[in-house]
């Protein structure tokens, strides 16, 4: 089966292939883009990552992951991202044409013994306003990621797409964007409205896709399958999404401990066999 042309194989869903595996495996499968994670980009070292990247012939989707701004350390917080933001823009710049120098922002939970939600979100925002000067000067684009409410307690205080979207608003559309991930707002009741307001201010910078599958496991975080696996639906938020005029690449990301120790070239032809779940009729 051939990739579609705009899929991309998010490095987290073959989390422990190293970025020379993650990088042969998407080549071998056919899927022509990828998002990078930190940390084996940091293995490897920037610039042999770059390298290894212009050489794969890959499209480079986005960058996972900054943010992680909620604590009360601000100073180390906002320099770690501007490490992020520099990366994201070597990658970008290394990668095939059509890549995205997309930086994902995951915002953060509550620090240990902090009820003060609305604090955090107010830090987050103040870290964004600082970090988008330097996103603009890097040419590197902010994407804010809303998580499912079950994780604003430790990794993520922005919850909703409409969330986001009132944090990205105050910023240029091509310093701060968001992120539709699927696994995160296909419950949201508000889903419809809120992508079509993000079409319209031109806010969509990232779009990736997980189904939700039941029972939960015992770590929640793992509880995303492939296309077609769960109870989203896929291919309606996937058009929402095209009608909102994205045209980038989608992402199949998924955090599930099967796929993890499974074969990651036999987990990449799966991706791409399920693929058409989450695209349903768009192009």
């Amino acid at each position: 089966m051939t990739a579609h042309p705009r899929m991309s194989l998010n490095q987290a869903t073959i989390r422990h292939a190293d970025l020379a595996a993650a990088l042969r495996v998407a080549q071998r499968a056919g899927i022509p883009a990828i998002g990078l994670w930190r940390e084996p980009v940091a293995e490897a070292g920037l610039s042999k990552a770059a390298a290894m990247l212009a050489d794969s012939g890959l499209r480079f989707s986005s960058l996972c992951r900054g943010g992680f701004v909620t604590g009360h350390d601000r100073a180390a917080a906002l320099e770690e991202n501007r490490r992020a933001i520099e990366e994201t823009a070597a990658l970008a710049e290394a990668g095939a044409a059509g890549s995205a120098p997309v930086l994902v922002l995951v915002a953060g939970g509550l620090p240990e013994g902090d009820r003060d939600l609305a604090g955090a979100r107010n830090r987050v925002r103040d870290a964004v306003g600082v970090l988008a000067d330097d996103a603009a000067a890097a040419g590197v684009v902010l994407a804010i990621e809303p998580m499912h409410p079950m994780y604003a307690a430790d990794r993520g205080v922005i919850s909703t797409l409409a969330q986001a979207l009132d944090l990205a608003e105050q910023f240029p559309p091509d310093r701060v964007g968001v992120v539709v991930d699927t696994f995160h707002v296909w419950w949201d009741p508000c889903l419809a409205e809120q992508v079509r307001r993000a079409g319209t201010t031109g806010r969509i910078v990232s779009y990736q896709v997980g189904d939700w599958v039941t029972p939960l496991p015992s770590d929640a975080l793992l509880a995303r399958g492939l296309p077609g696996a769960g109870h989203a639906d896929l291919a309606a938020i996937s058009g929402l999404v095209e009608e909102a005029g994205y045209r980038g690449d989608v992402e199949v990301e998924i955090f599930n401990e099967d796929l993890w120790q499974d074969d990651p070239e036999r987990v990449a032809r799966r991706v791409v066999e399920s693929f058409g779940h989450a695209v349903g009729a768009t192009g």
